[in-house]
């Protein structure tokens, strides 16, 4: 196994680790597989750095508390500190463009939430966000416009489009720096489109982003408790 390093454009970067900022709810569609609300404002949670591990690795997920489930998500290198930004700074933050997967404990997050506890334990475990190699910006096009697909073991699982977000990239960034601050070197990962589901050991992935993004991966599952 690698450890986790930002590339982009198959070069390495000299950029901090840093933390993992998530939307979640941010399809319509996918909120309402979950019998959850579609939500009027972003829903954000953080996954720490050390949930970060390269997507060209096999995926390794937990074996105990339940099924572990799969959310393809685009995802933003940010090159730039944000803070309180506008929708252009939003914008010229962004560095790079992948792809990621918001790896999910899905009974643990129920668990939690029944309990009114956060569920961090459920998506920010160790190697939660297994993330592709990234596409400098200017290569990437209008990123409301990509096609976000994956494959388990030869069938489609998810494909949805980023036109179909709640809150689009560059107002996103905006309403995260109110909170957070961004450094260089955060990820933030923009939501799920519908067709979340379990993991197995031994599933073959194939992830892709419009005709920017192709990646090849395969499950593996480990003994070891995240919690």
């Amino acid at each position: 196994m690698h450890m986790y390093r930002h590339i982009v454009d198959g070069r390495k970067l000299d950029l901090p680790i840093g933390k993992v900022v998530c939307v979640g709810r941010n399809y319509a569609a996918h909120a309402r597989e979950l019998n959850n609300p579609v939500p009027t404002a972003p829903v954000l949670f953080i996954k720490p750095s050390t949930s970060l591990s390269p997507m060209a690795d096999p995926i390794t997920i937990p074996s105990v508390h339940g099924e572990c489930h799969f959310e393809t998500e685009m995802s933003l290198l940010i090159g730039s500190t944000l803070k309180n930004c506008d929708l252009k700074e939003a914008q010229n933050a962004i560095l790079g463009v992948g792809l990621s997967l918001d790896l999910t404990l899905r009974e643990l997050q129920q668990e939690l939430k029944e309990k009114g506890l956060p569920w961090e334990k459920a998506k920010a475990f160790d190697g939660a966000c297994p993330t592709s190699d990234f596409i400098s910006i200017d290569q990437c096009g209008d990123l409301q416009t990509q096609q976000i697909v994956l494959n388990q073991n030869g069938e489609v699982r998810q494909n949805g489009s980023t036109s179909d977000m709640l809150t689009p990239v560059g107002d996103l960034l905006v309403y995260i720096s109110q909170f957070f601050t961004l450094l260089p070197g955060d990820i933030v990962l923009t939501g799920t489109p519908a067709g979340v589901g379990p993991l197995q050991d031994g599933d073959r992935l194939v992830l892709s982003l419009s005709d920017l993004i192709h990646f090849k991966t395969e499950v593996h599952t480990s003994q070891d408790s995240p919690a």
